[in-house]
């Protein structure tokens, strides 16, 4: 993985916009599972080479296929998995029943793909060849491109736990490990096809707010230690410098008053094996955290990806905005270690469109010449 040796590299989450062919038939071919598999492939194609194109347009870095072919970044697993049946589970809240207004408001973005069964037998595969063509495609399309790095995403045995209920194992630490189990199959083998793993972690901050606020700071750190640990078993066998890890409190249009301050959790984060953590930092609920990079130490090896975009709202960052950004982070862990990407993915949920698609570009345009902005400072301060 690359670090940022003489600029400030530039990333993004994972999910960027679908397009709206890309849409209609993923939802198709959730209504009728296999009857447009050819149709949507190809869909998927060319809807990875159209993002490709922009974010290498827009000047980003590293880039990676924008979870086209995905509903969203952790329940595809349900076509490859088997071990989970039953009625769809309500999704996780965000304060919703505290703000009847917001609730309101949501529904306008709220995703057709919403099933979420639980865990109800032994997790395995049931269709690795599918999870293998998705790698696959990807890398075809993407091979060649002129970026930096590639990276493709998969979710974490702890986020996909958050996501799909526990009915089987007798423990959430056992049912955490059996994923991480068969989940380092899919790590392994993106890493073999010559990407960068980025392991999406939200369950380290988001189960805070959506499950255990009524537990103690000092239980939920236990929770997520036991998370962070399956992960690191999952990918004993990857080194460190292929992976990057992404922690966030959630890409909805939320109050996030109740977040959990990045303070009492990243020291937990921190003893994950991926040599890169992203974070979300640009919103107005978490912008000041940079400030505890001043009294945590960043570990030998380690580089942040801090947000400097905010992935929730349609206003376009000043690139001196995301410069000003930049630089408070490099100023207190060094150049050399921040990667400068954005707060979560725009396309988080299939068809929940919450930033115009031509906004996203301009977003991305915005961060790339943001850090272009500050390196100039940053190698003219040095020199």
């Amino acid at each position: 993985m690359k670090r940022s040796t003489d600029r400030i590299l530039t990333t993004h989450t994972g999910s960027l916009p679908r397009t709206a062919k890309v849409v209609e038939l993923l939802l198709a071919e959730q209504n009728n599972p296999g009857t447009g598999k050819a149709e949507l492939n190809a869909a998927v194609r060319e809807a990875i080479a159209h993002v490709v194109h922009k974010q290498i347009d827009c000047g980003i870095d590293i880039i990676n296929d924008g979870e086209q072919g995905r509903t969203d970044y952790t329940v595809h697993v349900l076509d490859r998995l088997a071990g989970f049946s039953g009625d769809s589970t309500p999704p996780l809240g965000t304060g919703d029943a505290e703000f009847p207004e917001l609730a309101q408001l949501l529904t306008h973005f709220a995703s057709p793909f919403q099933y979420r069964p639980s865990c109800t037998g032994a997790v395995d595969w049931k269709d690795w060849a599918a999870a293998q063509a998705d790698i696959d495609m990807s890398h075809g399309v993407m091979k060649g491109a002129a970026a930096a790095e590639l990276f493709m995403t998969s979710p974490s045995p702890g986020q996909i736990a958050r996501y799909l209920k526990n009915r089987h194992y007798k423990t959430e630490e056992a049912y955490v490990y059996a994923l991480a189990d068969v989940m380092k199959r899919e790590y392994r083998a993106i890493v073999d096809s010559g990407f960068i793993l980025q392991l999406d972690c939200p369950d380290l901050a988001m189960l805070r707010h959506t499950v255990y606020l009524d537990k103690s700071l000092a239980d939920f750190r236990k929770i997520i230690a036991v998370n962070v640990a399956a992960l690191n078993h999952a990918v004993a066998d990857i080194p460190a410098d292929r992976m990057r890890m992404h922690v966030c409190w959630g890409s909805t249009v939320a109050p996030h008053h109740t977040d959990v301050p990045l303070i009492d959790i990243i020291d937990i984060a921190l003893t994950a094996k991926p040599m890169a953590v992203s974070f979300p930092a640009a919103n107005a609920r978490h912008e000041h955290e940079w400030k505890i990079w001043r009294e945590v130490k960043l570990p030998a090896g380690k580089v942040i990806v801090p947000g400097v975009i905010d992935s929730t709202v349609n206003t376009v960052e000043h690139p001196e905005v995301v410069a000003d950004r930049i630089l408070n982070f490099a100023d207190v862990v060094g150049r050399e270690n921040v990667i400068a990407g954005v707060d979560c993915g725009f396309g988080t949920f299939a068809g929940r469109v919450q930033v115009d698609t031509k906004i996203v570009w301009l977003k991305l345009q915005s961060l790339a010449e943001g850090a272009r902005r500050a390196s100039a400072q940053l190698w003219t301060k040095a020199a």
